[in-house]
């Protein structure tokens, strides 16, 4: 027998109970199990493994910079001819031999679109990161639901990456910022949908554009405006989709965003 609040219940009782009750939804749809932020400390473990990760092979390099992993892993739209001394837009177009070939999106290197998203340049933008990711991550997945909130950052990562390969084509970028600004974005428009007030986000999301825009030497501005824009059509998607068929929308909603993200890279880097 199985203990209850009053009294004792058989197994089977209990069993059958779990497979007919139906389960607590958020008002966006997802489980409640995402109340607890598995999602959020998952994503947390993966950066942080892959940082120690590039620790190991390269130690003091990769606690302030860029290691070998980011050459072929951060994100990197046109594929280059290293030539040592020269910038790197003297790079395209140089003769095979002269230094070692990076490629990015244009030769193909379409995994970078992902991979970028779980490297950092060093510790301190590694915790900055996490500890962003820490602060709106778990509010949201409780608001979306683990499954949800994982598409949500995956594809905003996604389209901080597109951005970067479209606008800023000869740099390497990689970060988790684009998919945290895509939760800031996301953040705001579920806190209007609920009728709460947008001030708790919409301070943090100006201060991290003068941000990025004060230091674009040292930051991807294409990265971090992407996964802002992604963040909100998919945020958008996620919030406004009607109660009736609510998770058909709001998988055509995020399927579409990813589809046409996908595409836009193809185009571009068949384009040049």
């Amino acid at each position: 027998m199985i203990v209850a609040s009053v009294g004792h219940q058989c197994p089977e009782c209990v069993a059958e109970g779990r497979r007919t009750q139906r389960p607590a939804l958020t008002h966006f749809g997802g489980s409640q199990i995402g109340e607890q932020g598995y999602v959020t400390k998952i994503l947390i473990g993966i950066n942080v493994a892959i940082f120690a990760l590039t620790l190991i092979f390269y130690a003091q390099q990769a606690l302030f910079g860029s290691t070998p992993i980011h050459e072929w892993a951060a994100m990197l739209g046109q594929t280059f001819t290293e030539i040592p001394g020269q910038p790197r837009e003297v790079y395209v177009g140089a003769v095979p031999g002269e230094g070692p070939i990076h490629y990015g999106l244009d030769g193909g290197a379409y995994y970078r679109l992902v991979t970028s998203m779980f490297l950092h340049y060093g510790v301190l933008h590694l915790a900055v990161n996490m500890f962003a990711l820490w602060q709106i991550g778990r509010p949201l997945e409780a608001a979306l639901g683990p499954a949800r909130f994982l598409a949500l950052y995956m594809i905003s990562g996604i389209g901080g990456s597109v951005a970067v390969a479209v606008f800023s084509p000869f740099s390497l970028a990689a970060g988790a910022s684009g998919a945290i600004f895509g939760l800031f974005a996301a953040f705001a428009i579920i806190l209007r949908k609920l009728g709460r007030d947008v001030m708790a986000i919409l301070p943090v999301i100006v201060l991290n554009l003068v941000l990025t825009f004060w230091f674009s030497a040292y930051i991807s501005v294409a990265g971090h405006i992407g996964g802002l824009v992604t963040g909100a059509i998919c945020g958008l998607g996620l919030a406004y989709a009607p109660k009736e068929n609510r998770t058909l929308v709001q998988t055509l909603a995020l399927g579409g965003t990813l589809l046409a993200l996908v595409g836009i890279a193809v185009v571009v880097t068949l384009g040049r």
